[in-house]
């Protein structure tokens, strides 16, 4: 049987669970993770899906927070791509919209992109300022390498060195450091936007862990149960102990955490968890979840 909150929090690792059911059924709302715990950028997980069915057929709130550095509608669309079903969510927060509102609210008129044009050309797209060189630039956007295939972060520290002597603000549209894509690890904005923060850069994180993501998140469930949602009520799962499971801590929530994400190696043997690794990956101070799961499933 799963442990109470409490009783979770009184141990260094999360216990680990063969369901959640019995969990989920505590909560009014999920805040979930897609990347790794829905899909795994190439297909959809189909206990996964089949759970976040069930608990909104049972009257519950679904919510995908994502750290997709592009606007909801084509995070939409990726999941629909991957056969993600359209009943297993209600609404979608993305890094991407939390971006383009932080560049509209600063009133940034121009600006120096970093990531791929062709599979990030939604976010551009939907810039109110020009793309223009470093040079000419009011700040940075980044939403990932330009090349991450054959690229490092530490290719963009000449780039940064330059933008640091201009003291350009960077805003990180994908606070991930890596992601996980079919077993293949590959870099994200996060990782340069880390360079850039400990250089001593002004970097603006548009999503998880910070409190942007998940205080919208809760606004949309707010608006779509029309009443307010105690934290207490709102469950946050996800796959990445640094922007999931601390951005649950830092909004005041509980967590599940999916081992089978970026994790997995240190997680894990084989298809199973291991309570050793999950031991050592939850060393104390290390934000904690109510439960460790391989894979979300019922």
């Amino acid at each position: 049987m799963p442990k109470t909150p409490s009783e979770a929090r009184s141990h260094r690792a999360p216990p680990i669970l063969a369901a959640a059911g019995e969990l989920l059924n505590r909560y009014d709302v999920l805040f979930c993770d897609v990347w790794g715990v829905v899909h795994n950028g190439l297909v959809a997980f189909d206990g996964a899906c089949a759970a976040l069915k069930r608990f909104r057929a049972e009257g519950g709130t679904v919510i995908l927070v994502s750290n997709a550095p592009v606007p909801k509608k084509r995070v939409a669309d990726m999941l629909a791509s991957r056969h993600v079903p359209r009943d297993a969510w209600d609404d979608i927060v993305s890094s991407g919209d939390i971006a383009l509102t932080h560049v509209a609210e600063r009133g940034f008129s121009a600006l120096h992109c970093i990531g791929p044009q062709d599979r990030d050309q939604a976010l551009f797209k939907a810039l109110n300022a020009r793309s223009v060189a470093l040079e000419d630039a009011e700040a940075i956007i980044c939403t990932g390498l330009n090349d991450d295939r054959n690229e490092r972060p530490e290719d963009y520290r000449p780039l940064l060195d330059r933008s640091l002597a201009m003291n350009l603000p960077f805003v990180c549209a994908n606070p991930d450091l890596i992601v996980d894509v079919g077993g293949t690890i590959l870099y994200c904005a996060g990782a340069i936007a880390d360079i850039y923060q400990h250089m001593g850069g002004a970097v603006f994180w548009a999503g998880k862990p910070h409190l942007s993501a998940y205080e919208t998140a809760h606004h949309k469930a707010e608006a779509l149960r029309d009443t307010n949602v105690p934290r207490r009520k709102a469950l946050v799962i996800g796959d990445a102990i640094r922007t999931d499971l601390k951005g649950a801590e830092n909004f005041g929530c509980d967590a599940l955490f999916v081992a089978s994400g970026i994790h997995k190696h240190e997680a894990m043997d084989g298809e199973f968890l291991s309570a050793l690794k999950l031991a050592a990956l939850f060393p104390p101070g290390t934000p904690t979840a109510i439960g460790a799961m391989v894979e979300l499933v019922w």
